[in-house]
């Protein structure tokens, strides 16, 4: 996209949140602070999404402020040729409206002198809850000047509203811009995988000390390779019994053969995250019950991937998937049906969750556990009651969200099969996930990811070469 598109784009996001507001509202939407890592040295700085959203503008230390009649007026850090020579180039007021297409731009340090005049004699200010650690206070605290004017006649915002329902809203559905870099993104990604997954068997065939940090290492590197500005997320590389920890990290763990590999890792471009899991033998060929859970986890990611297209439900590619995969652990022994029934008792008393304990997906985009509602908007008052079988907690279940096309989620089925009484001992230590990324269509849904094989027999190939 040239930049007189772009201009647009966020020209064009700036006016539907302008809209949203209604007649006097005004919203702030700050950045997010740069962050200390240890004595003088900050960590590597990311902007907030929201902000980013609607400027496209990456420098810390600055505030939108927009009006419900449009009015854009940016707040960033002022020139400072000294701090220019340490930090970077800085935009600066001055040059920020012909840059960015706000209204107006002021330096941070008129922030707290401008706010309250922006907000006097407006009916509602908006901002984002629970984002920002002390907006709240300083939103009071700039309320607290205008109501010092009401002697002059000056109206002070009844009404404080959460801007992240508006913004959620919006960010959900992605637009060819966005689907642009996500799919960008997964190809840097898959590529990663890829060299990662050679570089297991490369190694081990060499008889060399392999590490999941190695195989963490090549990831960064074709990450950084093709562009990207970091990892979307801290890179998860398991091996061995470490890939049944659903969050562990790479670390120093050796890779063994005959050992499986779980990596969930995905590169950020550009502002957006892809978020991808394959789980491979680490010496390349599979033994025959890694291939038997392997192609039960897969066969349970295709009935999500079925069951993900426009007009279905966001937990309809979850409850397919605990199909597939509760009837699979029973017919592999790793549930007893003399003990736990049949697949509907499974499902029903959740006994599957002692393999499979987290969801199928959730939505991807800026952020890798990206904003949105899981429940349909229309019918939120819908409500129904029922007590947890395991846990015995009384649940409220409202009806999921309709899946739309534009909608980017994750579909990630996995199994997890701890040493246990009664669980055969060739599954021991065997964790698999499978992870893919996928944006909602009319007629079923584009995994974006696959550039990065899944088939088993497609992995074993690709590590023979």
């Amino acid at each position: 996209m040239d930049a007189s598109s772009t201009f647009r784009l966020y020209a064009e996001r700036r006016a539907r949140v302008a809209a949203s507001l209604g007649p006097g509202g005004i919203a702030i939407v700050p950045t997010a602070l740069e962050r200390p890592r240890n004595r003088d040295t900050d960590f590597l700085y990311r902007h907030d999404s929201y902000f980013y959203y609607l400027s496209g503008f990456a420098e810390p230390n600055a505030c939108l402020v927009i009006t419900g009649e449009g009015t854009v007026t940016l707040f960033c850090q002022p020139k400072d040729l000294e701090r220019e020579i340490w930090d970077g180039l800085r935009l600066g007021p001055e040059a920020a409206p012909g840059v960015l297409g706000v209204d107006e731009a002021f330096s941070m340090g008129e922030l707290d002198q401008r706010l309250p005049r922006l907000l006097e004699n407006r009916s509602v200010v908006w901002y984002p809850f629970a984002t920002h650690a002390g907006l709240e206070g300083r939103v009071d605290g700039w309320l607290q000047k205008v109501r010092a004017r009401v002697r002059f006649g000056a109206l002070c915002p009844e009404r404080q509203q959460d801007l992240c329902g508006v913004l959620d809203e919006m960010r959900l559905i992605k637009d060819a811009h966005e689907l642009d870099i996500m799919r960008r993104a997964s190809k840097i990604s898959a590529r990663g995988h890829i060299r990662a997954m050679q570089r297991s068997a490369a190694m081990l065939r060499a008889g060399q000390d392999v590490r999941e940090y190695h195989l963490d290492a090549e990831l960064l590197h074709e990450f950084r390779q093709h562009g990207s500005q970091y990892p979307a997320y801290g890179s998860i590389v398991a091996a061995g019994a470490n890939a049944c920890i659903l969050h562990y990290r790479a670390d120093a763990a050796p890779i063994r053969d005959g050992e499986l590999v779980l990596i969930d890792a995905g590169c950020e471009l550009d502002g957006y995250a892809s978020d991808i899991t394959r789980t491979f033998p680490a010496n390349g060929r599979f033994t025959g019950p890694q291939r038997a859970v392997y192609e039960l986890v897969l066969a349970s990611q295709d009935a999500a991937v079925a069951a993900t297209r426009a007009g279905m439900r966001f937990t309809d590619p979850h409850e397919a998937t605990v199909r597939v995969l509760s009837q699979g652990l029973l017919d592999l022994g790793l549930l007893n049906a003399d003990q736990v029934g049949t697949v509907d008792d499974v499902i029903a008393n959740r006994s599957y969750f002692a393999f499979y304990m987290h969801r199928t997906g959730h939505w991807l985009g800026m952020d890798v556990h990206d904003c949105g509602s899981y429940v349909e908007p229309a019918e939120v008052g819908k409500v129904s009651e029922r007590k947890d079988p395991l846990s015995g907690e009384l649940i409220k279940d409202r009806p999921s969200r309709v899946l739309r096309p534009g909608m980017v989620l994750t579909i990630e089925p996995g199994l997890y099969i701890r040493p246990a009484e009664g669980v055969p001992e060739a599954f021991w230590n065997i964790g698999i996930r499978i992870e893919d990324d996928a944006v909602v269509t009319n007629d079923g849904c584009e995994l974006i990811t696959r550039d990065v094989p899944v088939a088993p027999d497609a992995i074993e190939a690709l590590m023979r070469g």
